[in-house]
């Protein structure tokens, strides 16, 4: 699993920081969450989903944009759920509960049913998301990031842990 570089702020521009954050996302500030990063443009969140800190995952024809080879560059849930199954996810609907022995990513869909973000459930059962080209942050419930932005979680995937 990728490591994403620590964040360093202080704690007013935490606070400025979670300012924005509920501004471009109104559902945070009844849900409990914690910004874990600096900014970065290197990875997005289906890169984040994935464990790769090193890449910007999109489906686009792009000599900067990784997708995983043979699986159609288009912007359509199925060629996600393709993506993540070369990842050994399987697909588990709109089940988000934890689920002990299996890692989960959800899929966010918009009123179009495109894709617009993942997430990742971490092995103690909370969601971690990085935000575009923002921040990495951990909130207790996938509706923290619901919205305008995102759309709303609708396809859950899993794997085994493999420990």
């Amino acid at each position: 699993m990728g490591e994403a570089k620590p964040l360093s702020v202080s704690e007013s521009e935490t606070k400025l920081i979670g300012s924005v954050l509920e501004f471009q996302f109104p559902n945070l500030v009844n849900c409990p969450y914690e910004i874990k990063s600096e900014q970065t443009d290197e990875y997005n969140c289906v890169a984040w989903a994935a464990g790769d800190t090193e890449s910007w995952w999109w489906p686009i024809e792009s000599d900067t944009a990784f997708w995983p080879k043979d699986i159609p560059r288009i912007l359509d849930k199925r060629y996600f759920i393709e993506a993540f199954k070369t990842l050994d996810y399987e697909e588990c609907g709109d089940n988000f509960e934890f689920e002990i022995g299996f890692e989960k990513v959800a899929l966010y869909l918009n009123e179009g049913n495109v894709p617009t973000h993942m997430a990742r459930q971490t092995e103690i059962g909370i969601w971690t998301s990085k935000l575009g080209q923002g921040w990495d942050i951990v909130h207790n419930i996938l509706d923290g990031l619901a919205g305008a932005q995102y759309g709303e979680p609708r396809l859950a995937l899993r794997r085994p842990i493999n420990k």
